[in-house]
């Protein structure tokens, strides 16, 4: 097993785990004891949205321009061409990031205290 594939299998289950809690309550019966229970779950949900967006958005940018850096190296005459995608791309990931930053301040916003 490569470690790709054990990395995405222990983030499913540990991602599986903390949902498991949060998702179990139905409406009138094992609901939350109160509002801090309920609280406290949105502010570990706005905690891990932005930390592993952060984490994934840094390592795939960071992936994406060894990559360019590394063809231009090997051939400079394609540098306009290789940085035009690339900057590109660089938009669409920092893009996804500041979604989840999105989601992660309004999670918060949900948060009584």
């Amino acid at each position: 097993m490569s470690f790709k594939s054990k990395l995405s299998l222990y983030a499913t289950v540990i991602g599986a785990l903390v949902a498991y809690p949060a998702l179990a309550y139905a409406a009138g019966e094992g609901a939350p004891a109160n509002k801090f229970d309920t609280s406290s779950w949105l502010a570990l949900g706005a905690a891990l949205a932005i930390g592993l967006a952060a984490l994934g958005g840094t390592t795939g940018q960071g992936r994406a321009t060894a990559a360019a850096l590394e063809g231009i190296a090997r051939q400079p005459s394609a540098a306009p061409r290789i940085l035009t995608p690339m900057i590109l791309g660089l938009a669409l990931i920092e893009s996804l990031v500041l979604f989840a930053f999105v989601v992660a301040f309004m999670l918060q916003g949900k948060i009584e205290l």
